[in-house]
């Protein structure tokens, strides 16, 4: 009997139960008794490497690494027909890639017997939330230290100075450097204090719907005419980005610092380059700092210059306080910028090797607009 092509289509629950599963941004497998792939979602599709129809007819060990902990979870998971997780599993390989590093959750199926479910996160993703906790409680580690160093250190230092002021005036003149000195260091440990005394500022700022290239066209313009007027800088803009809700002196501030750490990082060689860049990066939500709220995070903007590089062993501490590679730098620079993307409720990373540092903001778009929507066909990201 020929079927219909109503007889072709799954049932209406499969067909919701795929759908459902396809809009999951996770890659998502059913692994049968023998070890077949008998579903793939879309991300699943990509992350192997293969179609739906070409996973069904190969075995699972076909497209993991050989010995991989996978195989184990699955054989483990069938015999104690019990859920498993499993952190940090390396799944890299030719076919995968290299540095692939995931979590996974491995769960029988059990309307069928000896199928399980192997779920894949990313370490990319959780890591960032890593990341984006890690610099909270970073910065206000240095709020408390600020607020303390303000009260118990600032009073002292001012009577210090005040006595090596009268104490200049009756000294003999070989003297007379030594009480300079003083009067010296206690100025540059005064405006140290007043530096972190910007972390200890928990005031509600004024936010407004921003666009984000006025605020990078200033910055350009404030490194041109000072600190990067021998430097190449280039844009790379997506035209029809959405405003960030956000304050715009601040903005200011966190990319005025990482444009200046681009300048020093590229100093004097002769092809130095800095490059600023915007994106529309849909997929990630993170939680808005002191809410419950979820919110994306779809507005990509980058800083990436062709330095040296940031040193490895320095590369996981590189937003927490007093933590710098500069002679006489205060380590505070980039912890400033993590507190104010954080109380943004954005995240601020980093990605370095030799001759390309990408410091990358991810960021929230005004909120009427993202309630309206965005059509994802933008154009000019850098790739």
């Amino acid at each position: 009997m020929t079927k219909t092509p109503q007889q072709d289509k799954p049932p209406q629950g499969q067909a919701l139960a795929m759908a459902v599963l396809n809009s999951v941004q996770n890659p998502v497998i059913l692994v049968d008794a023998v070890g077949q792939v008998a579903f793939a979602n879309w991300e699943a599709e990509a992350f192997l490497g293969a179609s739906a129809a070409h996973l069904a007819r190969n075995n699972i060990s076909t497209f993991i690494p050989f010995g991989s902990p996978l195989l184990a979870l699955i054989d483990q998971v069938r015999e104690r027909r019990a859920p498993v997780n499993e952190y940090r599993v390396d799944l890299s390989s030719p076919r995968l890639g290299q540095e692939k590093l995931v979590d996974l959750y491995v769960a029988p199926v059990v309307s069928e017997p000896g199928s399980v479910v192997v779920v894949f996160q990313e370490r990319s993703m959780a890591d960032k939330i890593d990341r984006q906790l890690t610099h909270r409680a970073a910065a206000r580690s240095v709020t408390g230290l600020a607020s303390m160093l303000a009260h118990e250190i600032k009073n002292p230092l001012s009577g210090i100075r005040g006595a090596a002021q009268l104490l200049e005036s009756v000294v003999p003149d070989e003297d007379r450097a030594l009480t300079r000195l003083i009067c010296d260091e206690t100025d540059r440990i005064v405006s140290l204090v007043d530096r972190m005394e910007v972390f200890s500022d928990e005031r509600p700022v004024d936010r407004s719907p921003i666009n984000i290239h006025s605020v990078l066209d200033h910055v350009k313009a404030i490194a041109k005419a000072g600190f990067a007027r021998n430097i190449k800088i280039s844009e790379m803009y997506d035209p029809s980005l959405p405003s960030v809700y956000a304050n715009r002196d601040q903005l200011v501030q966190v990319f005025l610092n990482l444009v200046k750490n681009a300048a020093e990082a590229v100093g004097d060689q002769s092809d130095g380059e800095i490059m600023l860049t915007t994106a529309y990066r849909p997929g990630i939500r993170l939680s808005v700092a002191g809410t419950r709220e979820k919110i994306s995070l779809p507005l990509e903007f980058c800083v990436i210059d062709n330095g040296p590089g940031v040193p490895l062993d320095l590369l996981p501490h590189l937003f927490d306080p007093f933590i710098t590679t500069k002679t006489n730098g205060s380590g505070l620079g980039l912890a400033l910028v993590a507190k104010i993307i954080g109380g943004h409720g954005g995240i601020v990373e980093c990605d370095s090797q030799s001759r390309r540092t990408t410091f990358r903001v991810l960021m929230p778009m005004h909120k009427e607009e993202a309630d309206y929507g965005r059509a994802d066909n933008v154009t000019g990201s850098l790739k």
